[in-house]
């Protein structure tokens, strides 16, 4: 559990580096909800509701529990899904998922999981940016296992959900590098530390950013 004023933790990773394992670990750690698939989910519904519509929805949403709320609601994935198709842009989508990032953000501390959350939030104080990544000697048997793939279909999936992840956070960053570390506060490769290790650094990173935070170690 911690104290203190509402922060987010966003978290990058690569495919199969077990980088939702160690926000997932974090957040319960701390006691905070950690969101992935379900931004994606809700956004998807929203985009499908007429605009005046959503605004109406919207206000009555932040008047009562906000849009953690609804995304409670939503089941988790526990499973990692692999992008096998290319990326193609939906301006409409992302408007969506930058807007419930940012409502999160400013109503409870959590760590976001990919969706170029470190670029919405780019702008406030109370944000720590992490980017995971692994060899792929690491990441390929995590993958295999998982998902029930031959080494070869585990290559291609890492190979094709980075390209997809790098393609995504470039068109709606402006042309940002996905895995430039000066883009992040804190940089972690996941075979060399462990997940658990992982997790140490990411709690006392926040501790060093945010000194009003109360985290027991």
């Amino acid at each position: 559990m911690i104290s203190g004023r509402n922060f987010t933790v966003t978290v990058a990773r690569g495919f199969g580096s077990g980088g939702k394992e160690i926000a997932s670990m974090v957040a319960k750690d701390l006691g905070i909800h950690c969101y992935e698939n379900r931004i994606l989910t809700l956004a998807s519904q929203l985009s499908g509701i007429d605009r005046q519509l959503f605004e109406n929805v919207n206000e009555k949403i932040q008047k009562k529990t906000g849009f953690s709320r609804l995304l409670e609601l939503l089941p988790k994935r526990k499973i990692p899904k692999p992008e096998l198709q290319k990326f193609v842009s939906n301006d409409q989508l992302y408007e969506y998922e930058k807007q419930i990032i940012t409502e999160i953000s400013k109503t409870e501390s959590s760590i976001i999981v990919g969706k170029a959350a470190d670029w919405v939030l780019r702008d406030s104080d109370r944000v720590l940016s992490v980017y995971i990544e692994a060899p792929r000697e690491f990441c390929r048997p995590r993958i295999m296992e998982k998902l029930g793939l031959s080494a070869e279909q585990a290559d291609r999936a890492i190979e094709e959900t980075d390209t997809y992840r790098a393609e995504y956070y470039s068109y709606y960053t402006g042309g940002n590098y996905w895995t430039n570390p000066v883009n992040y506060d804190l940089t972690l490769n996941s075979q060399k530390l462990g997940i658990d290790g992982c997790v140490k650094m990411i709690k006392f990173a926040l501790i060093q950013k945010f000194p009003d935070l109360k985290i027991e170690l």
